[in-house]
């Protein structure tokens, strides 16, 4: 868990917040959400929450016997990967990048052109 939280901290302009409670890291990208850290209720590993495509979530669930939909999240477009091995790092840290880009895509230009003028300034 340690070596992904890592993995998140290091994206541009990343923060942790606990907005529910200690026991959930929620990681934001200029006040946006795009991951959360926390235990998996049934199998007690712990588990991130990412966004993510919708046709990619539903086919990264069929792949994956450790993705599932979002834990009270938008299920459509939210997975919930429980950190249990069976998936390699790389893959994860892959929808990593995948959930922090769609979310910075979100974001109204003026903050995306300040977050660019920070990374070349």
């Amino acid at each position: 868990m340690e070596q992904f939280k890592e993995y998140l901290l290091e994206k541009p302009f990343s923060l942790i917040d606990y907005p529910f409670g200690k026991e959930v890291m929620v990681f934001k990208v200029k006040g946006k959400m795009f991951a959360t850290i926390g235990t998996d209720r049934l199998s007690g590993h712990y588990a991130i929450n990412l966004k993510c495509d919708p046709d990619e979530a539903a086919a990264l669930r069929d792949i994956y016997h450790a993705v599932s939909a979002g834990y009270h999240m938008n299920k459509r477009h939210w997975n919930t990967v429980v950190i249990d091995d069976s998936i390699a790092r790389s893959e994860i840290e892959r929808m990593i990048d995948n959930s922090f880009d769609l979310v910075v895509l979100t974001l109204p230009k003026k903050i995306l052109k300040d977050m660019d003028d920070s990374n070349h300034g």
